[in-house]
């Protein structure tokens, strides 16, 4: 049988709650204040508070009689129970046996309930001390008690008669509540959690509970204390809040309830720096830190998303059977889920994921809005010449914008009536600035990253706009150009991908993660947003060689097929008066790096001159550097 023992400061309810409780478990119920000594009931009347050595004996009695009725039927105690000594003075039985329920509420609710009371010894100006040797416990129920007693009760049961949960989930966004609904239909026990802000996010976690009560059995918390309580040990909790400070006060208000071994996994997009900062930081206090990219958006983090864990391989083996249950199945029917590396390997590759997806994307609309205003054909058409395209491409995002095209409302096409300017969270950006510091071109990715800054110019992009009159010309025949069109766009979509996996090749290097892109291209082969038939290419490319994409001999071959094509459609798109920003790049990219000799030996000389910055000569060694005087005194 179970020994129960209700605690709290004076005024918590521990009594009235116990009695209730021990009613509902058909249990004996004791007040720990009935074992009191008279000189200790006596120092209390007369309003001082009792000292540890006046408590000894007293939770001696206690300790014995918790052996006898754990050994009979078990028994529901009140006990304020306030110090943790005390605690494990009381803990004379096996601890699976010993049920703690905490009472609390902030002071002013517990002192008002005190001042109500009355033929009560307990005097109210006692509860300050109570509150100041309070040691509130890290393990057992903790119980909010500013609500009704059926409400008190009520919790109590829910969790005493649930399991404590397998993984905790904190922040029930879009993506939070996706990825719980995920998790409990893979029928992995949960607890989630949300911060309670007045007047704006109020009864989150309740609410999500309650919305999902016919389906599924779960806790939710806005107390971070119950929250981490009501999870198995070691405890897995998956942040999905905003990168960035978010992440922060978080992880820093999470560690007075954690322990050593306790794992901490943050699925949102941060950036790897952050969290290879955050991992050391937290190593030190012996609790692991994982980033894991989640990519698939709402559908895909409720049906099953592509998944990119980084942290310790100890963590992954704690994690990582629970990420794979929840994650989207390659066509073999294998999680698209794989430990990618350590620290902050994870987050540099859903960064880069996102990068390309960046390139992709911009790709796809260059291409729609050259068609629409060059050929002059409606969104329905371009549709049709896409959705053929995909039968060979297999893209996602070809597939999402098919759908796009033929949206109507009322009767024009809904994307007539989208503002031409667009937003994005910055993980393009940082998949630039890393290849900055690597030394990496990322052509195409930049060339996303800053057409998507120039839209948000909107409205001096009309100012100019009418300055300048730019003649766009409008006579395009579609049938003459659409064969050569897509074959630009397939050879820039593999050059914006050989970019991005030339920053995974160098990173991986340069950070001793020793990254396995096939795995990788396996894991973004279904669930995430840059998904396609040139995926699962990858991953068979990448198992014979982590060589630059565009060494590969099939891919050689294709290329030279079409980048005729490519720079052609460029020329053709420019002299009509359309920017293709990324076509343009995926075309000097790859001029830039088939060029056995290019300009840069002119930027040397040129260095030389203002700056004697050396240079090397072609007729000479590689590694010996030379300076010249280069302006002519005669």
């Amino acid at each position: 049988m179970a020994v129960y023992i209700v605690m709290g400061v004076s005024g918590s309810g521990k009594t009235t709650i116990g009695k209730l409780l021990a009613k509902e478990l058909n249990l004996t119920f004791y007040d720990a204040d009935d074992f009191h000594p008279p000189e200790n009931v006596e120092k209390m009347k007369n309003g001082n508070p009792l000292q540890d050595e006046d408590r000894k004996g007293w939770l001696a009695v206690l300790a014995e009689n918790i052996q006898k009725w754990n050994k009979s039927d078990g028994a529901v105690l009140a006990c304020s129970a306030l110090k943790e000594k005390y605690r494990k003075q009381l803990t004379s039985i096996p601890k699976e046996n010993l049920r703690w329920i905490f009472l609390w509420a902030d002071f002013k609710v517990i002192l008002e309930r005190l001042e109500s009371r009355k033929g009560h010894y307990f005097k109210p100006e006692m509860l300050t001390s109570q509150f100041e040797i309070l040691e509130e416990p890290n393990y057992g129920l903790r119980i909010n008690v500013n609500t009704s007693e059926e409400n008190i009760l009520k919790r109590i049961m829910v969790n005493l008669n649930a399991s404590e949960a397998e993984i905790g989930l904190i922040g029930l966004g879009v993506m939070g509540k996706s990825l719980a609904l995920n998790l409990l239909s893979k029928n992995i026990e949960i607890s989630v959690f949300n911060r309670h802000v007045s007047g704006k996010e109020e009864d989150v976690a309740k609410d999500f509970v309650q919305e999902n009560a016919d389906k599924y059995t779960f806790k939710g918390f806005d107390d971070l204390k119950e929250f981490v309580s009501s999870l198995k040990r070691p405890r897995k909790i998956l942040l999905m809040v905003n990168a960035g400070a978010a992440v922060d006060a978080v992880v820093e208000s999470l560690l007075p309830f954690l322990e050593k071994g306790d794992i901490i996994t943050d699925g949102g997009n941060s950036h790897f720096k952050d969290t290879l900062r955050r991992e050391q930081a937290l190593k030190e206090q012996g609790i692991h830190f994982m980033g894991c990219g989640i990519s698939g958006g709402e559908e895909g983090a409720l049906k099953g998303p592509s998944i990119m864990p980084g942290g310790s391989s100890e963590a992954y083996k704690q994690v990582g059977l629970i990420l794979e249950k929840i994650a989207a199945k390659d066509k073999n029917g294998n999680p698209c889920c794989t430990h990618i590396g350590p620290d902050g390997a994870g987050h540099f590759v859903k960064m880069l994921h996102n990068g390309i997806e960046y390139g992709e994307m911009q790709l796809i609309a260059e291409i729609y809005h050259f068609l629409r205003f060059h050929t002059n054909i409606d969104p329905e058409a371009i549709a049709d010449l896409f959705e053929a395209w995909n039968e060979q491409m297999k893209s996602y995002l070809l597939e999402i914008s098919v759908d796009i095209l033929r949206k109507r409302e009322s009767k024009g096409f809904l994307l007539d009536k989208i503002l031409d300017a667009a937003k994005q969270k910055g993980t393009g950006g940082w998949s630039t600035n890393a290849a900055l510091e690597l030394g990496v071109p990322l052509d195409t990715i930049t060339a996303a990253v800053l057409a998507r800054n120039i839209s948000g110019m909107k409205e001096l992009r009309v100012e100019v706009s009418n300055l300048y009159n730019p003649i766009n010309n409008q006579n395009g025949n579609l049938d003459e150009i659409k064969d050569e069109l897509f074959r630009a766009y397939k050879t820039a979509s593999l050059i914006n991908h050989a970019t991005g996996y030339d920053l995974l090749r160098v990173a991986s290097s340069e950070f001793s993660w020793n990254l396995n892109l096939s795995e990788i291209s396996r894991v973004w082969t279904n669930g995430c947003i840059i998904r396609s038939g040139l995926m699962e290419d990858l991953v068979n490319i990448f198992k014979d060689s982590n060589n630059h994409l565009l060494l590969n001999k099939n891919i050689i071959f294709e290329i030279k097929e079409n980048q005729a094509s490519l720079t052609k459609t460029v020329g053709v798109s420019l002299q009509a008066g359309y920017a293709v920003p990324v076509l343009s790049a995926a075309a000097n990219y790859l001029l830039n790096f088939t060029s056995a000799q290019n300009a840069a030996n002119m930027i040397q000389a040129q260095r030389d001159y203002f700056g004697a910055h050396t240079y090397e000569r072609t007729d000479k060694p590689r590694g010996e550097f030379f300076h010249t005087q280069w302006k002519n005194n005669n």
